[in-house]
């Protein structure tokens, strides 16, 4: 009786066990169900249904300057509690920089154009700034907003930068771009380099000290520092440099943009150092990355040690530029939890399609990328750009990044140089757990080339018809 006593005892406590090693193994999570928690914390503001006309408040379509009209109807609004600051059809010039303040939402509409002065001096005085990726006092951007909320630029109306081979864009010190030798540049010793060894040497922001002289381009749109954020429908032409450019902000929705800018570091869309951001059905026609995600550059992004993280990039198409969805370079702050899908890019003067770029001295830890369904037709270099050896301005320390974990799936191209293009540091230092499945690389001039690669994980991956396999 013990002995049968003892029996059902045991069978009693090794059954759930049985049970449990019998059925399956409960489902690896899909990394794409965090979209929808990223999604469910990005909500776009609303605004009182209370109008400002820029009209009442004394502009006209008449070539006069209608800053003042502008930002007199954006400070009534915003005292008011809140609405909308209406550009009516009409072309406007607006002869410095839109400050945008909180609950405010500048709806430029279908029909109307602002004109942006190309005179420098119009975008003083300065405001604090980020300048690729470094912290300064510089040009206030075209349209700025620092530390508000509920802040948005709707409408189908045109934001034109007006810059040109004649305006900014010569100041890159590129004669494809204006620059004539002899001409003053962002290049010059006491500019671009200067800022860098300030960064370097973690000079106080309050002396970093540019504008006037020193010819660094300012941004198009920058909200600093800012929560809740819509940016809808709008064109936006001609910008001196980066275009779209929130920093250090929260709960972003950009949708419905058109955009195309060809001048130098024409990046269409750059969020640094954000979270919570959705780019959607957006379109990118640039002179630079199309949607580039940063996060600092070297000391500044390291110290401030913000990541850009949580981004939603869905349903947009990229022309011409140097990559389609790019992470870096500057992005010392590291990058997580990104999320790019059913997106198209084609053109012959489309560089790269999913490009991340970085160098020694940017460090950070680059991690959790995910791509699928896009659609490629012709890029020029790569369809997969990977680069732990983007060019390095010859900052001293070294802060060697880790790029990790990068799942691309469902990505389909017709004319590329390479499929994929990759470059790990060196052995020591290497690219690790990539995971492609179910692509298709056709028109593959040159094959691949992948260097300093651990853990690269194929899956139902061709390469002009035949498996892709990188060791041939």
């Amino acid at each position: 009786m013990k002995k049968y006593v003892s029996f059902l005892a045991t069978a009693c406590l090794l059954l759930p066990l049985m049970q449990w090693s019998c059925a399956s193994p409960p489902p690896a999570p899909d990394p794409w169900d965090k979209v929808a928690a990223i999604l469910e914390n990005i909500q776009a503001p609303v605004f009182p249904d209370r109008d400002f006309s820029i009209l009442d408040f004394g502009a006209a379509p008449d070539g006069s300057d209608a800053l003042p009209a502008i930002q007199a109807a954006i400070a009534a609004c915003h005292a008011a509690g809140g609405g909308r600051v209406v550009v009516p059809a009409g072309s406007f010039a607006v002869n410095g920089s839109i400050h945008l303040k909180s609950n405010v939402n500048l709806h430029v509409s279908e029909g109307a154009v602002l004109l942006f002065g190309t005179d420098p001096k119009m975008y003083l005085p300065l405001v604090l700034t980020r300048w690729e990726g470094m912290e300064c006092m510089n040009y206030a951007p075209l349209i700025y907003a620092y530390e508000q909320e509920n802040i948005a630029i709707t409408g189908k109306g045109v934001l034109d930068g007006q810059a040109s081979n004649e305006h900014w864009w010569p100041w890159s010190g590129k004669d494809t771009y204006g620059w004539e030798k002899g001409s003053p540049s962002q290049r010059d010793s006491a500019n671009r380099p200067e800022l860098s060894r300030m960064n370097t040497a973690e000079v106080p922001v309050a002396e970093r000290i540019f504008g006037e002289g020193h010819y660094l381009r300012p941004n198009f749109i920058q909200p600093y520092r800012c929560k809740n954020i819509l940016i809808e429908a709008v064109t936006v032409k001609n910008s001196p440099m980066w275009v779209i450019h929130p920093v250090l902000s929260d709960n972003i929705t950009i949708q419905g943009v058109r955009v195309i800018s060809h001048g130098p570091n024409s990046d269409g869309c750059d969020p640094e150092a954000c979270s919570n951001v959705l780019i959607q059905d957006c379109y990118f026609d640039t002179g630079d990355d199309c949607i580039a995600l940063k996060s600092g550059r070297n000391q500044d992004g390291r110290n401030i040690g913000r990541a850009i993280e949580n981004v939603v990039i869905r349903n947009c198409e990229m022309k011409d530029g140097h990559g389609g969805v790019v992470i870096g370079s500057e992005v010392s702050g590291g990058a997580r939890n990104i999320f790019a899908e059913n997106c198209t890019m084609d053109s012959p003067n489309l560089e790269r399609a999913i490009r991340i770029k970085t160098n020694k001295s940017r460090g950070g830890v680059i991690e959790d990328l995910y791509f699928r369904n896009i659609e490629v037709g012709v890029v020029k270099e790569a369809v997969v750009r990977i680069n732990m050896l983007y060019a390095h301005d010859g900052e001293p320390d070294i802060h060697l990044p880790v790029i990790r974990n990068v799942y691309i799936e469902n990505v389909r191209s017709k004319s590329s140089e390479y499929g994929l293009m990759l470059d790990g540091y060196d052995e020591n230092h290497k690219i690790s757990d990539i995971f492609i499945e179910n692509c298709t690389f056709d028109g593959v001039e040159k094959g691949n080339r992948v260097q300093a690669v651990e853990r690269l994980n194929l899956k139902g991956v061709y390469a002009n018809g035949k498996v892709l396999n990188v060791e041939e």
